[in-house]
């Protein structure tokens, strides 16, 4: 199953741990998928993000402003994939 993954945000410390989490999370589900990374600021105000790290799965935005824990994406993505 592809999942759409992108960690929105300038490439800064706290996008990066973002990133890191999300693989960890990803990793733990046996889920396979690259993340991309959005620096384009256009592009990350066009979710209507105005604080990032921000977390978007499948074009949704499900968190944003914060690092989530990896514990924390992986609740997230066992919501969007039962």
């Amino acid at each position: 199953m592809a999942v759409r993954v992108k960690v929105l945000g300038s490439g800064c410390a706290k996008c990066n741990q973002l990133e890191v989490a999300t693989k960890e999370a990803l990793q733990q589900l046996g889920m396979e998928t690259t993340i991309d990374h959005v620096t384009d600021f256009s592009e990350i105000a066009a979710y209507g993000v105005m604080t990032t790290p921000a977390l978007v799965i499948d074009g949704k935005v499900v968190s944003y402003g914060k690092v989530l824990k990896t514990e924390e994406v992986v609740k997230i993505l066992q919501k969007f994939y039962k």
